[in-house]
């Protein structure tokens, strides 16, 4: 049993670290620009998409190919707020979700138009066998993807901390009018927050597309524990994202060991109730006025 429980944590940690990079782009969305984006499942599977399409078609690796992934993602994610979202930015918050779950569905039956309902599924050579430790078995995408979520996190952190644009975005999630009064083109800003928001979600999906079937509408359960994990942790926290992601990853692999596989979701969302009606602001967020 204590093989069976080590195993189900090692699972988590690493299924826990890539639901936090995805988590991390919705909590920077809201952070920056007050919104909930529930489009943001369908760019993880805009992100699965692209990454088979250039393993299908030219052999690269998603591992390889995760810069034009990253450059692909951020363009549309900058594109999509341009067009559609800055319109509306101070709409009421009701007219924004409805936007943003259109979005999804527009998204959605776009892949379902261009790859038909099928599943598809990517194997990598050399990859389909297991890194035994003993009698633990560690999978080789999910280790290279939580190596590589770590980078990127870490790389995220960087961008927002140490360089101008961080600075601003930093600036502009505080105060947005304060922003507008030094000279900061906020409108600018929330589109490159966006960007990186999705560029986020599409790295987290093609690290996800070698460990499990791809089809156009797989998501949407992602997309749900995107939102428990980023209020869990605290809207707009970055930190408080990757913390939660973490500790939902663990609480998923062993309820699933523990309890059965039908009863992970269920002790998921037991976990947001419970957030929602004792700690409403998460983990790390902050009361506001």
């Amino acid at each position: 049993m204590a093989v069976s429980i080590t195993q189900s944590l090692i699972d988590g940690i690493l299924m826990g670290g890539v639901y936090a990079l995805a988590a991390l782009g919705v909590s920077l969305i809201f952070g920056v620009m007050k919104i909930t984006n529930f489009a943001h499942g369908a760019l993880i599977t805009v992100g699965m998409f692209i990454s088979y399409l250039i393993f299908s078609t030219m052999g690269i690796s998603p591992y390889v190919s995760l810069p034009v992934t990253v450059l692909l993602m951020f363009l549309l994610g900058y594109g999509i707020q341009r067009v559609t979202i800055n319109p509306i930015i101070n709409a009421p918050s009701h007219n924004q979700l409805l936007l943003t779950q259109g979005l999804s569905i527009v998204l959605e039956n776009m892949l379902l138009v261009i790859f038909t309902a099928n599943y598809k599924s990517m194997s990598l050579p050399g990859f389909d066998k297991a890194i035994k430790l003993g009698m633990i078995s560690i999978n080789k995408p999910k280790l290279i993807a939580f190596t590589l979520v770590v980078i990127a996190s870490f790389a995220v952190y960087i961008l927002l901390q140490k360089t101008d644009i961080g600075h601003a975005i930093s600036a502009t999630s505080v105060q947005r009018e304060g922003a507008v009064l030094m000279g900061i083109k906020v409108d600018r800003i929330n589109a490159i927050a966006f960007g990186i928001g999705v560029a986020c979600a599409g790295v987290a999906g093609a690290l996800l597309a070698p460990i499990q079937y791809i089809s156009p509408t797989v998501g949407e359960g992602f997309q749900l524990k995107c939102f428990v994990i980023a209020v869990f942790g605290g809207l707009g926290n970055i930190w408080g994202a990757v913390v939660a992601g973490l500790i939902i990853g663990i609480v998923e692999s062993l309820a699933s060991l523990l309890l059965g596989g039908s009863w992970s979701e269920m002790v998921i969302y037991l976990i947001f109730i419970l957030v929602l009606l004792f700690k409403p602001t998460g983990l790390f967020g902050k009361k506001t006025r």
